[in-house]
């Protein structure tokens, strides 16, 4: 038998064996029931999902990075997940860096042999200066990538985090990490299309994890993303929005605001709920570990 044979994520689904014969509605109708079993069970790992959010923003304090590493849709999904960071939060381009089998080409095209190199992916990280200090979270919905299972073990080779994300609880035992986020999300509608339920479980956990963590190190204010970088019009629109609602100030004295800040919205909040001038904001953000509410505590 095949190392495959036995997953999970390879077995027939009951519930779609004639999908072929059914209306398109049909079709639909069981996709949808079965996309309803994937938050339960994101659900049922949250745990292991907080472990893996404390490690990655223990990491973010001491000026570690976060490598999520993976071969496919899952390759895609980290590179998705991480690319949003630095808009959403005013991240480094590098704190949350995606790592797919095959490289930027494997983004656009299918380059399923990258995937089979256990070498390559411990590569991949060791060309990026991989270091104790940074944690890296090896995603394969099958559990036996060997690209991914590289990458994890040259994070544990040099002491960084490892964390592991597969929907396959008997892969999960084959491999050593600090934290293993599995989550039971069965047999796909299209037997072996991990694109579909694992994909979605995947990008739940990523969105969880990243924001969590970003949440952990200050870079959010109640539920506003106060340290945006404004790239482009929405976002500098957004970054007015919130500067006017967090300091009472109309719509029309923002920008001029934001202008003297020099587009730090966290500058910017301080400055005005402070009444100083942007060095000065700047000194408390630096003493508050650039938290705003503990910037404007006392």
């Amino acid at each position: 038998m095949s190392k495959w044979a036995h997953l999970l994520t390879e077995q027939r689904n009951p519930a779609s064996a004639d999908i072929d014969e059914r209306t398109t509605l049909e079709v639909l109708r069981v996709i949808n029931e079965e996309d309803k079993k994937v938050a339960h069970a994101v659900e049922a790992v949250l745990e292991a999902v907080a472990a893996a959010v404390e490690l990655v923003a223990t990491a973010f304090r001491r000026g570690g990075r976060l490598f999520y590493v993976g071969a496919g849709t899952s390759g895609r999904l980290g590179v998705l997940d991480s690319s949003e960071c630095p808009p959403t939060y005013g991240a480094d381009p590098e704190m949350v860096q995606g790592v797919i089998a095959g490289g930027y080409e494997a983004l656009v095209r299918s380059l399923g042999k990258e995937e089979d190199f256990p070498e390559r992916g411990a590569g991949a990280l060791r060309e990026r200066g991989l270091s104790d200090r940074d944690v890296v979270m090896g995603i394969a919905a099958s559990g036996v990538t060997p690209y991914v299972r590289g990458a994890l073990a040259e994070a544990r080779r040099i002491g960084a985090g490892a964390i592991f994300f597969t929907c396959n609880p008997s892969s999960a035992r084959e491999v050593e990490a600090d934290v293993k986020i599995v989550p039971l999300v069965g047999p796909e509608v299209i037997t072996g299309s991990t694109r579909m339920k694992a994909g979605t479980a995947t990008k739940m956990v990523l969105n969880m994890i990243t924001t969590a963590a970003m949440i952990r190190v200050g870079k959010v204010y109640g539920n506003l993303m106060v340290d945006l970088t404004p790239t482009c019009l929405k976002l500098e629109d957004r970054a007015t929005r919130i500067l006017s609602t967090l300091a009472e100030i109309p719509p029309n004295e923002t920008r001029r605001t934001l202008s003297e800040a020099r587009w730090n919205l966290k500058a910017a909040i301080v400055m005005r709920k402070r009444g100083v001038g942007y060095e000065e904001a700047m000194e408390y953000l630096r003493k508050a570990d650039g938290i705003v509410k503990k910037a404007l505590a006392d």
